[in-house]
């Protein structure tokens, strides 16, 4: 048993303050923590950011000193560290309570489960972005909180409008691609082996790459689907974003897509199988020409996945740890 040293100066009559612990290594916060924390923060709670410099356990641990200097400048009345390597850095501290979001790899990826088992040991709640992290988990009694949709941001917008700015041509047969195509998870090969078995003329694969979250939302409205062949995701956020924006979908039966799409007419659910990926996409072009949006800012608004909505569910996760 893990015993909490009691943290000193108890917030009364002043903000709660949270740190949030994640990685920088790419120079920048993950936009969906970014977006988050912005939430939170507009909601009255005071944070910063600590962001993880280095890789694999031992890049992770070499920040520990810089840590505890934070939180000694800081003093933070709880932690919020995203994905499993950050809750156990964290955790190796007894001073602050940790809450824990777990993303996906590190519940899914053999290698790195064997370290979120042990932050969960040492963080005092911890939180899942998805159904079938629970079940690969075995853990039934931690909450699914999915990261939330800026409906603001990401939203309907006339498709060729949103071509003229961003400079595509306005008859192009356009896909935009989950993520960079060097992210080997995303398994890019599978979608443009797919995408060559396509009559001509072909669609052209657009990487989603170092944009603004403006930007991502002209490109997801500026193309004819969006497409996800993941082999492993926990709540792919990009078809979250791509159901605000109302367009065809299709994706890979990874992390919660079947939750998130299930139903929903212009988005087609497939296997990691290059043929099936060929004929769904073949569909959603259809679909595409044919009725142009889905519903799916309907389907958000279902789930409450609304930014601002999770947000609270957020706040309401850290009320539970320091009241």
């Amino acid at each position: 048993m893990f015993i909490w040293e009691q943290f000193s100066e108890p917030f009364i009559n002043r903000p709660m303050r949270v740190l949030i612990v994640c990685s920088g290594n790419s120079g920048k916060i993950s936009p969906f923590v970014q977006e988050q924390v912005d939430e939170i923060a507009a909601l009255g709670i005071e944070t910063r950011i600590f962001p993880i410099i280095g890789k694999g356990i031992k890049g992770y641990l070499r920040n520990y000193p810089s840590l505890r200097n934070v939180l000694s400048q800081f003093k933070p009345d709880l932690i919020h560290a995203h994905s499993g390597m950050s809750a156990l850095l964290c955790g190796l501290q007894r001073r602050v309570p940790v809450v824990a979001t777990y993303h996906g790899s590190d519940v899914n990826d053999a290698k790195l489960r064997k370290f979120t088992r042990i932050s969960m040991a040492l963080t005092r709640k911890q939180i899942l972005v998805s159904e079938p992290m629970r079940e690969t988990l075995g853990r039934t009694d931690i909450p699914v909180i999915p990261c939330g949709v800026d409906v603001e941001i990401f939203q309907p917008y006339p498709k060729n409008e949103a071509r003229k700015k961003l400079g595509l041509k306005e008859d192009g047969i356009y896909i935009l691609f989950s993520s960079a195509f060097n992210n080997p998870v995303k398994h890019v090969k599978l979608a443009q082996k797919a995408i060559e078995q396509l009559q001509d003329p072909k669609p052209e694969l657009i990487e989603l790459s170092n944009k603004s979250r403006e930007e991502v939302s002209l490109l997801l409205n500026a193309c004819d689907i969006a497409l996800l062949t993941s082999k492993s995701e926990g709540s792919p956020q990009f078809i979250k974003e791509a159901l605000a924006c109302c367009r065809p979908i299709v994706a890979t039966n990874v992390g919660d897509v079947f939750h998130l799409l299930a139903g929903l007419e212009g988005t087609y659910i497939c296997n990691q199988h290059m043929m099936e990926i060929k004929h769904a996409i073949e569909r959603a072009l259809l679909f595409s020409q044919t009725k142009g949006q889905t519903s799916g800012n309907e389907r958000i608004a279902m789930l409450q996945l609304d930014s601002k909505i999770i947000a609270k569910r957020i706040i309401e996760v850290y009320k539970s740890v320091i009241h």
